[in-house]
């Protein structure tokens, strides 16, 4: 029997709302003409679109939690203090008796909080997840408790430690944790559930991908999906959780202090022990592991041109960012924009001349070849959203801005982008990013590192001589 649809309620809080599942819940919700009352503890970095309003409030003050859940017929609880190390359990103990307790006494119909699959003798961890459940029904507010294993979405700590290893080690020697079966979710499938919970009957709900798998086996359909070769793993029985969390340092950028709590958590097993009670009260069926990671990888993607400009410099999930700027001297239009620069960006493509540095392009090209690529030139008619300019695709083209992507290089997935920044002083900047695709893309990325840095000045000042041009040739 499938459940009826819930409506979502009209006033929500969601706290955590800084973290990976909280951003991109609040913006769900809020898409989805939801109000939703984002709580962060410090300067929000989530995307504060539409029907999303900020509350700055610690959870464990409790006056200043119940005032930011005033007028909530729900609040999410999606806070946990792994970050901060040793000791994190009594926090997160400490944490949810101060949130219920406001949750109380702001009237908050319905607490819905996301907590951790297993059963039996669990990890400190996942004991913590699961007793934090417990904690946030102690002062009689109904809890909706949705306990899932791995996340699957660009950003989340145990997707990422997945990407990295299997995207950097053709060739891996793993622990034994690498077999312990686990049951993942998509990231799109758990913001279904999340949403849906709020009018689900009070209790506890396992969710996850309809098929069980094995850390070892979501490296090698990750391989599979991102059109790797297949990967060499070995089981070595001998790496502890603590040696194995080493490991996992030297080759990974994650979050070590989350990293950590995570990998002591690998031994237990985490699997959906009661589906039917689940579906009988959801009306969600999750994808699988292989459909969940491409959902995440192409969802990533997709993401990009409209968050290029806003990318932190460096590596930030799976993709390197690099930006210059250059300093426009004959002055801002009457409506602050750099004169010429729409021509110019009108007139992109066709050759490599525009670009700048037309050898180093060239060059690229060639090493291109080798690796079986067809970069070609090609210059439409109009530079609009959706044309093929060369081996780009228009993603943005807006005034004074213009975002192209290429999907298909070798060495991964890049982006390129040209904005104003208006200052003072009144500058063009330039973004790329690349998404880099297994050690070739790696090496790619790290050994034209300093090739890159001298490029982008370059072509940044290009676009800024080339503006000055057609602004003096404009009749």
């Amino acid at each position: 029997m499938t459940p009826p649809t819930v409506p979502t309620p009209g006033r929500v809080a969601v706290t955590g709302a800084n973290g990976f599942v909280g951003a991109r819940l609040a913006s769900h919700l809020g898409g989805r003409g939801t109000v939703v009352h984002a709580v962060v503890r410090g300067a929000p970095t989530l995307d504060t679109g539409r029907g999303v309003e900020v509350h700055v409030a610690d959870v464990a003050d409790v006056a200043a939690t119940t005032t930011a859940l005033s007028g909530c017929e729900a609040a999410y609880y999606l806070v946990h203090a792994m970050a901060g190390g040793s000791g994190f359990a009594a926090r997160d103990r400490e944490l949810a008796r101060s949130f219920a307790r406001a949750a109380s006494a702001a009237g908050v119909e319905r607490i819905v909080y996301l907590g951790g699959l297993g059963q039996g003798h669990l990890s400190e961890h996942l004991a913590s997840r699961q007793e934090v459940g417990r904690v946030l029904g102690s002062t009689g507010v109904p809890v909706v408790e949705l306990r899932a294993a791995v996340v699957l979405g660009a950003g989340s700590i145990s997707f990422e430690m997945v990407r990295y290893l299997t995207e950097r080690l053709p060739v891996m020697v793993c622990p034994r944790w690498v077999s312990t079966p686990t049951q993942p979710i998509g990231l799109g499938d758990l913001l279904a559930y999340l949403t849906e919970a709020s009018g689900a009957a009070p209790g506890v709900y396992e969710v996850g991908c309809p098929d069980v798998t094995t850390y070892r086996e979501m490296m090698e359909t990750y391989a599979r999906v991102r059109g790797l070769r297949r990967r060499l793993i070995m089981k070595v029985p001998v790496l502890t959780p603590t040696l194995s969390a080493h490991w996992v340092d030297v080759v990974t950028p994650v979050d070590r202090a989350v990293s950590h709590a995570l990998i002591g958590s690998l031994t237990n097993e985490v699997t959906v022990r009661d589906r039917a009670r689940t579906d009988a009260a959801f009306t969600v069926r999750p994808l699988g592991v292989e459909a969940a990671i491409a959902a995440a990888l192409e969802e990533q993607a997709a993401a990009v041109p409209a968050t290029l400009f806003d990318r932190r410099h460096g590596l930030h999930e799976g993709v390197y960012t690099h930006r210059a700027a250059a300093r426009v001297r004959t002055g801002a239009g009457p409506d602050g924009t750099v004169p010429g620069l729409d021509e110019d960006l009108d007139d992109c493509g066709g050759r490599l001349s525009w670009y700048g540095l037309p050898l180093a392009w060239r060059l690229r090209v060639s090493l291109g070849h080798l690796f079986g690529e067809d970069l070609r030139l090609h210059r439409p008619e109009r530079i609009v959203e959706g044309a093929t300019v060369d081996w780009w695709t228009v993603e943005r083209r807006a005034p004074q801005r213009l975002v192209l992507s290429a999907r298909s290089w070798f060495c991964g997935d890049a982006w390129l982008g040209f904005r104003v920044l208006s200052g003072p002083p009144l500058r063009v900047e330039q973004v790329g990013s690349l998404r880099t695709k297994g050690v070739v893309g790696l090496a790619y990325w790290w050994l034209l590192r300093p090739v890159h840095q001298v490029v982008f000045r370059a072509m940044v000042r290009h676009r800024v001589a080339r503006a000055r041009r057609a602004a003096r040739w404009r009749p």
